[in-house]
């Protein structure tokens, strides 16, 4: 997750800044905790000797309301735009050289990851380990990809997109919100759902562009926007999911009819308003926590924290749930409430050191790179975009496809890597 690392800095665009910006760190921060504990604490598993089945808490009625807060990735994109205008100034304006650096901090992560699950599950049926529970683990490990995926299309289309900034301004989340309606309008009329794909690009490229509105003050003079945001957002998703064919959940549920995150839709648009509306709101008293010693500490562990969390789970679920044949208790009773915290103890005993072995890999190696073109830029990223996709719709399940995705990573940073010096 590039955008968990970067720095704050001055851009053509960008209200003038020193050094880190806290209130773009402890999104990023919040955000990656809320991941990691939501995925924690949600799933409802149970295992009958031969298939695993993965339930989530967030089903039981009423609940899905707590998705409006907890689904933090709207704040993550929002603060990767912010970033990402920042550090493009502090770039000069280097296109092809600024995306190059953020590839290879995307991509280098991806490396141990991959060597360790790409020969886990041959090594884990091998010994006896039953075929369906670990395919879903192998699966759901390449799935929470997604976000890379998708914000290495932000941050490729970001010197573009701040050329449409600096020219029309707020006018521009506004198109790409239209953009939104429309693919909505047309997937819900036609029936033809592939239409809803769309948004991955129109809704996260808008709240993506919102984070430009920060970068520049545009957010932070004490005016009424964060209001209306805040507002409208949440009062809009409020109507669409009332009247609409939306539902309430802003995750994915088992069983639910649709989803307002696959394809990502109009409500969880909405609700990104909301967020970013209310999280401004709350701007300067979250700025007087005591907040920069744990910032410190996270920052350089954001990347292998959202990479290797779920593998903690799956290690924890394989000791419990399958080898001890002890199922998650139900949703909300005590034994659900009891369970927590010797739950959420074996889990962080087991990510630790992950923590402490991986951390290593979110800094790419310090190698003389040679300087950049933009067709050099533009094919590492369509090798390491297309190697994401292919994990987060495959994920690590045994078969070719990790294996050609990983080459296809590899193959991209290899065009960004280190040239001879003519």
């Amino acid at each position: 997750m590039t955008v968990l690392l970067e720095r704050a800095a001055p851009s053509r665009t960008a209200a003038p800044a020193r050094g880190r910006d806290p209130f773009l760190d402890l999104l990023r921060v919040l955000g990656m905790a809320a991941v990691v504990f939501q995925h924690w604490t949600i799933p409802v598993l149970s295992f009958d000797g031969s298939r695993l089945t993965t339930g989530n808490a967030l089903a039981t009625p009423g609940l899905w309301v707590v998705t409006w807060l907890s689904q933090v990735m709207p704040l993550v994109f929002f603060a990767g735009g912010a970033a990402n205008a920042i550090s493009f100034g502090r770039a000069a304006h280097d296109g092809p050289q600024w995306l190059v650096v953020r590839l290879r901090r995307l991509a280098w992560p991806l490396l141990p990851l991959a060597a360790v699950w790409i020969p886990l599950p041959h090594l884990l049926l091998t010994l006896g380990v039953p075929a369906q529970p670990l395919e879903v683990g192998a699966k759901l490990t390449g799935q929470l990809l997604w976000f890379l995926a998708v914000y290495l299309i932000a941050v490729a289309a970001t010197p573009y997109l701040l050329g449409l900034h600096a020219r029309y301004g707020p006018r521009v989340p506004v198109a790409l919100a239209a953009g939104a309606v429309l693919t909505d309008v047309l997937r819900f009329s036609t029936g033809f759902e592939a239409l809803g794909y769309l948004n991955v690009v129109f809704v996260w490229l808008a709240v993506h562009q919102l984070g430009f509105l920060y970068a520049e003050g545009r957010l932070t003079r004490g005016g009424p926007a964060p209001w209306l945001m805040a507002a409208g957002g949440f009062g809009a998703a409020a109507l669409l999911v009332a009247f609409g064919p939306y539902p309430g959940s802003m995750i994915g549920l088992p069983g639910a009819g649709m989803s307002n995150m696959a394809p990502p839709t109009l409500a969880i648009l909405a609700v990104s308003v909301g967020q970013i509306g209310l999280a401004t709101l709350l701007r300067p008293w979250l700025l007087r926590l005591p907040i920069h010693r744990p910032l410190a500490w996270a920052g350089p562990r954001m990347m292998t924290a959202y990479l290797w969390h779920m593998p903690a789970l799956f290690v924890v679920t394989g000791v419990v749930v399958i080898g001890m044949r002890l199922d998650t208790p139900t949703p909300g009773g005590p034994f659900w409430l009891a369970g927590w915290p010797i739950w959420l103890t074996l889990l962080g005993l087991t990510m630790w050191p992950l923590l402490k072995g991986f951390a290593r890999f979110e800094e790419p190696l310090a190698l003389p790179y040679g300087k950049a073109t933009w067709g050099s830029a533009l094919a590492a990223t369509g090798l390491v975009g297309g190697g994401v996709l292919a994990l987060t719709v495959a994920g690590f399940a045994p078969g070719l496809t990790p294996v050609v995705a990983i080459l296809a990573i590899l193959g991209g940073l290899l065009v960004t890597g280190p040239r001879a010096q003519l």
